[in-house]
């Protein structure tokens, strides 16, 4: 079983607020991505090489209040912060590498289907699970499939920016560590695991204005 990074997930209380962050940091421009209906959210995305990419995910003002919490801990973000939730890594068989994860000893989080439709009406459809352990503090990707006839995200993004590494550190790696071995992380970006105080994630991005560290 081989997985990838597919994508960063970095929220805030503001989606336009986010957008305009990453052009004044980064010097390029995020892509509306759409809603997630249901869900009360929003994204945004960027282009980081190959099939990776940035998500900015802010709350969708069209949509009412959702029946549950806004997900990546949105709606506890003090207003206008900006916050490296977690990070996403793509599998070809979900239910294979849920049962992976489990065996590892970390709860992967249940599996449900997801979708959204793009501005120019290319409807995309996905499977995720995301870990429930709030211990985890993001440390622990979640696993997502995308459909067979889903054309990829980083399809339609430029690329002029490129994700050069992720460190994840948290007070027990075990698990993480032996998780991320099962799932047998191919490609170029390198994702070092190390023990930490508390649960933290942190990226590099190579940009038109330099290397950046985020958050």
């Amino acid at each position: 079983m081989t997985s990838s990074v597919d994508h960063l997930v970095v929220s805030g209380t503001d989606l336009l607020a986010l957008v305009a962050w990453w052009r004044e940091r980064a010097g390029t421009f995020a892509v509306t991505g759409g809603s997630h209906d249901g869900l009360g959210t929003r994204n945004a995305l960027v282009g980081l090489g190959g099939t990776s990419y940035l998500e900015l995910i802010g709350p969708d003002p069209e949509q009412g209040e959702p029946a549950q919490p806004r997900p990546f801990g949105i709606d506890d973000l003090p207003e206008y912060s900006i916050a490296l939730s977690t990070f996403a890594l793509a599998v070809e068989d979900l239910d294979a590498a849920n049962a992976a994860v489990r065996a590892a000893g970390i709860d992967p989080g249940p599996i449900r289907p997801m979708a959204r439709t793009r501005p120019d009406g290319v409807h995309l459809s996905w499977r995720l699970a995301v870990p429930p352990a709030k211990s985890l503090g993001g440390a622990m990707p979640f696993l997502i499939e995308w459909g067979p006839e889903t054309p990829h995200p980083t399809s339609s993004l430029e690329h002029e920016c490129k994700l050069n590494g992720i460190s994840v550190t948290h007070p027990e790696p075990g698990p993480i560590q032996a998780a991320l071995a099962t799932l047998d992380l191919a490609g170029s970006v390198e994702v070092t695991v190390a023990e930490g105080r508390r649960p933290g994630l942190a990226a590099v991005v190579a940009t038109p204005n330099g290397s950046i560290s985020l958050p």
